[in-house]
């Protein structure tokens, strides 16, 4: 793509802290731990107190350039709980110090739970930090991978910090949970395994995988779609059922993306990426999840002791990144639903030798999903409109 072709930079609106670099299970599929990308190991373990006061500078510096109304602030790890919630506290009253009166600032702290009890709900709700909690269904189905490294399995504990946050004092705290999608689970059982917990939202993550490194049962370029099938029956779940249990960001950003609105967040249509990592060094990088492809392929060499975010702006993985239908593969640009499916996540793009400029590898799975959907969606329209007359 020519230089004079490129849309304007779009600025940061999320910013993904890492103030611990470390994690207390050994998940299976951890992009992070488990993909040969060892660069956390390098880094601090917390991200220091000067760090997050030079983030917290350069966050207001951000909002006050491009006079952004509000911001997402993530606290993530590793485990970010494993920082402790006295490191958590100062992080959050330093960036609303530095940057609260220039912006809305929207705190989230996504958890394994392992370590959240009542008064660490109680705490994070009286600082305003919404808690996202990690969770692949029932027993069964989460314990097959989220344990501790000792081997045992997570989701009575999980269960239990989900029923602080379920308490009618602390739901303002319950930002949802996310699940990521093991096709050895059934997906309807998943489902009301989940919303059994009364999420206010739901996030279905599909595993990380490439055209190098696919994820599991997904055989590269074969024409089946096993992702797409088991959402599909969550979805008919969802949208069949006569009230309305959570919201399922996936579902909901695809019905409103064929009714011509917007997604909400990056990973489905066009919309630009807007969001940007810190490490616990300080380093600025452009996606974790890049550690999927080759070790160390987020890195931007930038750093919030040094640089600014609009300088990450610039590198080229971010202008990729944001680069909407001109940095997809052909066979994505002529697609019939290239403005829902938006190409799929980056990450899961990739091929050695061929970098980013492919399908995703999840194609057959986005194609079955969006137009199974789209098909719900228009025999409704149809009904209704018999109905009106």
């Amino acid at each position: 793509m020519h230089e004079q072709s490129r849309p304007a930079p779009h600025p940061f609106h999320q910013f993904l802290l890492k103030v611990h670099s470390r994690c207390d299970l050994a998940c299976d599929y951890c992009y992070v731990y488990t993909l040969g990308d060892r660069g956390w190991a390098e880094r601090p373990t917390v991200m220091s107190r000067r760090t997050v006061e030079q983030a917290a500078g350069r966050i207001a510096e951000h909002v006050r350039a491009h006079a952004l109304p509000a911001v997402g602030v993530a606290l993530h790890g590793g485990e970010p709980l494993l920082a402790g919630l006295d490191e958590i506290e100062h992080c959050v009253r330093t960036i609303r110090r530095a940057a609260g009166h220039l912006t809305d600032l929207r705190f989230a702290v996504q958890t394994n739970a392992v370590r959240l009890d009542a008064a660490g709900v109680a705490r994070l709700r009286r600082l305003g930090v919404r808690i996202g909690v990690s969770l692949d269904g029932d027993a069964a189905a989460h314990d097959r991978h989220r344990r501790r490294r000792s081997g045992t399995g997570t989701h009575g504990a999980v269960a239990a910090a989900l029923d602080e946050l379920r308490r009618p004092d602390n739901t303002p705290a319950y930002a949802g949970l996310l699940c990521t999608v093991d096709l050895a689970n059934d997906p309807v059982t998943t489902y009301e395994a989940l919303v059994a917990h009364d999420p206010p939202q739901i996030d279905f993550l599909l595993p990380e995988g490439n055209w190098t490194a696919p994820p599991p049962g997904r055989v590269p370029g074969a024409p089946d779609a096993p992702y797409g099938d088991w959402l599909c029956r969550v979805f008919d779940r969802w949208y069949d059922h006569p009230v309305r249990e959570t919201s399922v960001r996936l579902f909901d950003d695809v019905l409103n993306l064929l009714l011509g609105g917007r997604a909400t967040v990056t990973g489905t249509g066009l919309l630009p990426t807007a969001s940007i990592v810190v490490q616990t060094d300080g380093a600025i990088d452009v996606c974790d999840a890049l550690t999927a492809t080759l070790p160390g392929a987020g890195a931007t060499g930038l750093s919030v002791a040094d640089d600014p975010f609009d300088a990450a702006l610039a590198h080229p993985l971010v202008r990729e990144r944001q680069a909407g239908p001109s940095a997809l593969a052909d066979t994505c640009r002529t697609c019939a639903i290239v403005e829902v499916c938006g190409g799929g996540a980056h990450t899961q793009r990739w091929a050695a030798g061929a970098g980013f400029t492919n399908p995703s590898v999840y194609c057959p799975d986005l194609y079955r999903l969006i137009t199974h959907i789209r098909t719900r969606l228009a025999a409704d329209v149809d009904r209704l409109r018999a109905e009106a007359g």
